[in-house]
């Protein structure tokens, strides 16, 4: 069945799945008990799929926010860029703050760090944050995201992105504030809100990449932007060895001097 169904995009055509039924001797009601769909169908037979409308409209966000910024993304532009009709758009994402949510889940990255806080979990925060800060610069650094952008426009105060931002980043915001509370309880860090200690891990670490090129540019900053990061982390690491202890092991994996009595 699946060399006849093959034969069906002999020429680049794009078959239905009547036409792939037919090519493979089958029914269609066959065909659909066998593979369920035609994208698992078309898996099975390794032909790349067309993106589905969805994603080339998210796609098309995707490029105009780089273009504007979110703030100014207009829906009527989003649909003329997908080659999609409004209705069509509308039906798929009914306002702005639902287009801005899914944006943000597939396209900033988020879901990386929240894999990396959920897969490390039992482990000590002098491994486990210097790999999310790589996540981070990751997601920041590595064709394109929205992080950075969002940051930026976050403060504007528009309702659509707050709220597209709130649902999208909650498996994340949830996974951090279980790992950090989690350390805190068993004594690794010191204890504090740990949203708190989660905004000073990471503010730093957004601002020196966006002022990174314009400190690059004029003031002659050369060290490799994983360095520099490496060093915020240990500067976070010792702030936040537990109350009465400075014994937080850096990055490197060197440990402090011991003082004199």
């Amino acid at each position: 069945m699946l060399e006849g169904a093959g034969r069906a995009y002999a020429g680049g055509r794009q078959p239905t799945m009547n036409d792939l039924a037919a090519a493979a001797g089958v029914s269609l009601s066959t065909l659909y008990r066998l593979f369920g769909s035609r994208e698992t169908l078309l898996r099975e037979l390794e032909v790349e799929l067309p993106p589905s409308t969805r994603e080339r409209v998210l796609d098309a966000a995707y490029e105009l926010v780089g273009q504007r910024g979110l703030a100014d993304l207009a829906m009527e532009e989003v649909a003329a860029r997908a080659g999609v009709s409004r209705a069509t758009l509308y039906r798929l994402f009914p306002g702005r703050s639902e287009l801005f949510r899914d944006l943000l889940r597939s396209r900033s990255r988020w879901e990386v760090i929240a894999s990396v806080l959920e897969a490390m979990s039992d482990r000590p925060p002098e491994e486990v944050m210097p790999t999310t800060a790589r996540a981070i610069v990751a997601a920041t650094t590595r064709g394109g995201g929205l992080l950075l952008p969002l940051l930026s426009e976050l403060g504007r105060g528009i309702p659509e992105i707050s709220e597209g931002a709130a649902y999208a980043a909650g498996r994340w915001v949830n996974a951090i504030g279980r790992y950090l509370t989690a350390q805190m309880d068993a004594g690794r860090l010191r204890r504090m809100d740990p949203m708190l200690a989660f905004t000073a891990f990471a503010s730093p670490i957004a601002v020196h990449l966006l002022t990174r090129p314009l400190a690059e540019r004029y003031l002659g900053v050369t060290t490799p932007v994983q360095e520099a990061v490496d060093e915020l982390v240990q500067a976070w690491l010792r702030a936040m060895a537990p109350d009465g202890s400075r014994a937080a092991t850096d990055v490197e994996g060197s440990h402090p001097k011991e003082e004199g009595p």
